[in-house]
């Protein structure tokens, strides 16, 4: 069971208020997690709305949203098998309440982190690999590849619409398919996971165990040139207590390279548009 700690009003009021006319608004769920609306569709990808498991994973940042509150979703993506990317509680509502297609990739079915029912009907369970596209609605998805050490099979999204293309690395690190899918596609708008190296608590051996599970500060510029961003969206870096990163250091990073043209450091519940570079913060949108 999920609760959120801003009960429904921003599903309700801001989400599902906003119409984003001929193009696309983008929201920051916190963690890794992004919803695309455009006038007729809705996305929802890598929703986490868990509370982690401490000690172990501490979650730092509110619960936006109760997915059981959301009315509108035509599909969620999941780009790998770590519970805060595949965890039904979070996508499950909008799979069975909303009708939503799940789209995710075979090892994220098989070998989940998350025990317990996955939450998804044949009818809206789909396996992706790398290679693949799909519509949804106005969006076009193209599956594309991905480097995440810690992942049995992670994958990267491009999502295009006539506003503009947005693309979620999930997890991972700088790629050789990136440069492959910065040649490809005229990315408006990257979501790349950002945080540092921390100590997270471990029951065996009972201590604080290094851990590195994101890009640090110059492995995420590497990775916005491969991709050749013009707008660099940092995302994870909010997450967990001792993987935590400030992303307003990445422009001292940037500033030699060619890439990305903006960086823009979403908090939780701020959003964009595809189409303009600048940050909306939560609760600044009027619906319109």
């Amino acid at each position: 069971m999920v609760q959120s700690t801003w009960d429904d009003w921003f599903v309700r009021e801001e989400i599902e208020a906003t119409d984003p006319g001929d193009g696309v608004t983008v929201w920051y769920l916190g963690c890794n997690g992004f919803v695309l609306r455009s006038q007729s569709t809705t996305l929802y990808i890598d929703p986490y709305f868990g509370t982690g498991d401490p000690p172990n994973l501490i979650r730092m940042i509110p619960v936006p949203i109760d997915p059981a509150d959301a009315t509108q979703c035509d599909a969620t993506l999941v780009t790998h098998e770590h519970i805060d990317h595949m965890h039904p509680p979070s996508y499950g509502p909008l799979v069975e309440d909303c009708e939503a297609d799940l789209y995710a990739p075979s090892g994220s079915y098989e070998s989940p982190e998350y025990d317990g029912d996955l939450r998804a009907p044949d009818a809206q369970r789909h396996e992706i690999a790398v290679g693949d596209e799909f519509a949804v609605g106005d969006f076009t998805v193209h599956v594309t590849g991905a480097n995440d050490p810690d992942s049995i099979e992670p994958v990267s999204y491009v999502i295009e619409h006539d506003a503009g293309t947005f693309f979620h690395a999930g997890d991972s690190r700088p790629a050789e398919a990136f440069a492959d899918v910065g040649n490809r596609f005229d990315i408006d708008a990257g979501a790349l996971a950002f945080g540092t190296v921390g100590s997270i608590y471990e029951p065996e051996p009972d201590c604080g165990v290094r851990t590195k599970w994101y890009m640090d500060e110059n492995e995420i510029i590497e990775a916005a040139n491969q991709l050749q961003l013009t707008r660099l969206l940092p995302a994870h870096h909010d997450m967990w207590q001792g993987e935590a990163g400030d992303p307003k250091v990445l422009h001292e990073h940037a500033a030699s390279f060619e890439y990305p043209r903006v960086i823009e450091p979403l908090y939780i519940g701020c959003s964009v548009r595809l189409d303009e570079p600048g940050i909306q913060r939560v609760g600044a949108l009027d619906g319109n």
